[in-house]
């Protein structure tokens, strides 16, 4: 990929994204979708001459991709906190994947044309080789089993032959096979996955359960009531009081990460967004976006932290905390013009599942 857009300006940030666009098609997670563009491409691009904010921002937010494209870790957990048949885990993976694309489709331009139009931000490298059919082949090469394993995985839940958790068990294994294949599976790396997949795991259980008991505590002591007559109150009509939930909710990224906001906030408002007669698919949706803003919104931006670790942002490149944070602006200002979109053009999220849906009773 490096080969192939290395003379275009801006070409290394594209590479970036289309790396965190592949690795959240594949794992579902924002941290290794954030880590790997940046240990790959961030060298590269600091070698270069790409100003410090903006190399540094490409990787931290192409990998927030992570969070929203299937197989979605966020999807999974928002879906089991909804509890509806209308907005299954599947339905979530096949609305979120139109906003996901066009996320990065829009990071991608972003990256193009800033670059053309400041050329300082990113020059266009020397020595790097023409395009070539060699090179072309290299890169088709190099990309088809990862993305066999991509349409393996969200090919069978689509077509309803496996469930979110049947399918992660084919993506895991399919990962081992390529592992494998590649030469780098050994005893090592299986331990070590073990243990960080064992860690993260009580983790994140060790979250649900505080969550889960400050949820029980509110609902026991009447909050429900509470949030369901303050957004009665809300005096702009239906569509103005899911702005102001949507606000509120992008307005705690700053502060609370996502799964605290989705085990505490989503099952509080779900009764009053059904009440108002609107697809829970389409606002959940919507919810992830603005819960995918609050991993690049300081100072709790959990993408901000992974790539700020020495290992990817070395000392001698000089990268601080400011850097950061300047540079990922544009790419918030970004998600939250899709979020707009998504808002106004319903269709971009409820047209897939609905298709599919209607294909299956046709085939039934």
């Amino acid at each position: 990929l490096v080969k192939l857009f290395g003379r275009v300006r801006g070409g290394y940030a594209v590479v970036a994204v289309i790396i965190g666009l592949m690795l959240a098609a594949s794992t579902g997670i924002v941290g290794a979708s954030v880590v790997l563009p940046g240990v790959i491409a961030l060298p590269v691009m600091i070698k270069n001459g790409y100003q410090k904010a903006y190399a540094v921002a490409v990787p931290t937010s192409a990998g927030t991709l992570g969070i929203l494209i299937p197989p979605s870790i966020m999807l999974v957990i928002l879906a089991d906190q909804i509890s509806h048949q209308d907005a299954d885990a599947g339905d979530l993976f096949m609305g979120a994947i139109f906003p996901g694309l066009i996320l990065g489709v829009l990071y991608i331009l972003y990256v193009l044309i800033s670059a053309y139009l400041f050329p300082k931000l990113a020059p266009a490298p020397k020595d790097a080789p023409p395009i070539s059919f060699a090179i072309v082949f290299d890169v088709l090469k190099s990309v088809v089993l990862p993305l066999l394993l991509i349409v393996a995985v969200l090919g069978s839940i689509f077509s309803g032959i496996a469930t979110t958790t049947e399918a992660s068990g084919i993506g895991a294994a399919g990962a081992l096979l390529l592992a494998l294949r590649r030469g780098r599976l050994n005893f090592q790396v299986m331990h070590e996955t073990l243990v960080k997949t064992t860690r993260t795991t009580a983790f994140i259980f060790g979250i649900f359960l505080g969550a889960t008991a400050f949820s029980i505590v509110l609902r026991n002591n009447g909050g429900d009531e509470v949030i369901w007559n303050a957004i009665e109150q809300i005096p702009f009509g239906n569509h103005g009081k899911v702005i102001v939930i949507l606000c509120f909710v992008f307005l705690l990224g700053f502060i609370l990460d996502w799964i605290e906001i989705s085990l505490i906030i989503l099952p509080l408002i779900k009764e009053p967004i059904l009440g108002m007669g609107f697809s829970l698919v389409w606002f959940t949706i919507m919810f992830a976006v603005c819960l995918q803003t609050s991993f690049l919104t300081p100072p709790v931006g959990f993408s901000l932290f992974y790539i700020r670790n020495k290992n990817v942002c070395r000392p001698e490149f000089g990268i601080g905390i400011g850097d950061i944070y300047k540079g990922v602006v544009p790419f918030i200002i970004i998600q939250v013009v899709v979020l707009a979109a998504i808002f106004y053009w319903e269709e971009l999220v409820t047209w897939l599942p609905a298709y599919v849906e209607a294909a299956q009773r046709a085939g039934g």
